[in-house]
């Protein structure tokens, strides 16, 4: 699995946001469409009737959230070592995120989970909001775009690349 800007992509897999897990909400980009998941359902909304895609709600990595991410996990660290079994400890959920669908039919706002822990780099929310509109423009590269970055996800078994590499693969996406 690996993160490239917005995206998760597990082996052959394309998700916007992290992938879900149980009833979790999550979006994945499927040849056939968007994909809603969580709770049980699998809303597919066909890419032949998808006229716009976009997400809002991300967070855009900042030199303070920065700072705040690295003193939280200070902190996460001393409680857990003054308290090792972990008394008293809440889990934290991860962030949400927006999809925005729209469709002949009208439009949809899915949920995806953030999954970037201090937000991600502001190149690469731009990089990624255009590919989204870019698989969502109705020009035929939908499919091609998404094996490609399918193909890219079965073979990194490094994990997800460094910045520049990630920058590289949007735009060499995005054609």
């Amino acid at each position: 699995m690996a993160m490239v800007g917005l995206f998760w992509i597990v082996e052959g897999d394309v998700y916007v946001g992290a992938k879900p897990s149980g009833p979790g909400p999550g979006v994945r980009l499927t040849p056939e469409g968007v994909t809603a998941l969580g709770d049980g359902r699998e809303d597919l909304l066909p890419w032949a009737d998808v006229t716009s895609l976009t997400v809002s709600d991300v967070p855009v990595r900042t030199l303070p959230r920065r700072i705040g991410a690295a003193v939280g996990l200070a902190l996460q660290t001393m409680r857990e070592m003054a308290l090792p079994n972990g008394h008293g400890r809440v889990a934290e959920a991860p962030g949400l995120m927006t999809v925005r669908v729209t469709t002949a039919g009208g439009a949809h706002a899915l949920e995806a989970y953030v999954a970037a822990a201090g937000g991600y780099p502001a190149t690469e929310a731009d990089l990624s909001r255009a590919l989204l509109a870019r698989l969502a423009d109705g020009s035929g590269a939908t499919a091609t775009t998404l094996a490609a970055m399918a193909r890219w996800g079965r073979a990194a078994a490094d994990g997800t690349p460094r910045g520049g590499e990630r920058e590289r693969l949007l735009r060499e996406w995005l054609g």
